[in-house]
């Protein structure tokens, strides 16, 4: 009885040994792995409104931070901010600290020789700010009196390139940030703010009656997205992002939300 079950067992490992042989291996589907998405980094001054600012729950909103994200997902990248000391953009920049500024940057020549930019996205004025009870006018009666800027801003320079205004100035008055230099121009201690359009038109409008616009300004310039000298093709992927939600409404719908219509430069 025995040797008849072992029999039986050996039959059955044999047969079971030639199936396995005879049978070809089928190949096991493997699921592919996704190559990560690439991450950029966005320099931004986070109290800019309404390019890139923090709202009443402390996260980072504005037209800027719209823009960008929308720019990360048809570049399949992985978009985060990170709020820098305005000042000393470029040397966040240029140090790999972060990858791009965005944040209503101005494009000047003195720029251009440490930040390759993309196309201008948006065409902005360096304003004159003073209280609606102020006595100043225009630009010449700047003479002698305090004025206010941001410090790192394009206002700076722009004030600069109108010697005979900057020479003028009793004293050019710099702040980390606008809601504090107009702050100061409320309380008295500054006679005039020089500051970005887009800016100060959303500070002016959200307190009516307090301050006035200057019909002199300190020119017109645009605002366009900077990478580093070296990031040639990360500067072409978001010219073509921009181009393409340009084309298909993407950043005029954008804008409109921010601005009630659209200013976006074509």
């Amino acid at each position: 009885m025995k040797k008849r079950v072992l029999c039986l067992m050996a039959g059955l490992l044999a047969s079971l040994v030639l199936t396995a042989c005879g049978k070809k291996d089928e190949p096991v589907a493997v699921a592919p792995v996704a190559a990560p998405a690439k991450a950029i980094v966005i320099g931004l001054d986070d109290n800019f409104p309404p390019m890139g600012f923090r709202d009443d729950k402390n996260e980072l909103v504005g037209f800027d931070i719209d823009l960008a994200k929308e720019a990360g997902k048809r570049l399949g990248a992985v978009v985060s901010f990170k709020p820098i000391d305005w000042s000393a953009k470029e040397a966040e920049l240029n140090g790999n600290r972060i990858d791009v500024l965005w944040n209503g940057l101005t494009i000047t020549e003195e720029r251009k020789a440490n930040i390759l930019f993309t196309k201008p996205y948006l065409e902005n004025r360096q304003i004159i700010v003073v209280t609606e009870k102020s006595p100043i006018k225009t630009k010449a009666e700047l003479s002698g009196k305090v004025v206010g800027v941001q410090d790192g801003s394009s206002s700076v320079e722009a004030i600069q390139k109108d010697e005979a205004v900057a020479k003028s100035i009793k004293e050019l008055k710099k702040f980390g940030d606008n809601v504090t230099a107009l702050m100061d121009l409320s309380a008295g201690r500054l006679d005039a703010l020089v500051v970005d359009e887009i800016v100060g038109r959303y500070y002016t409008g959200k307190k009516p009656g307090e301050y006035r616009v200057l019909e002199e300004n300190f020119g017109t310039e645009d605002y366009g997205v900077g990478t580093r000298k070296s990031d040639t093709e990360l500067a072409a992927k978001l010219d073509k992002a921009l181009d393409d939600m340009k084309a298909d409404g993407t950043a005029a719908k954008i804008s409109t939300q921010w601005f009630g219509k659209d200013i976006v430069k074509k």
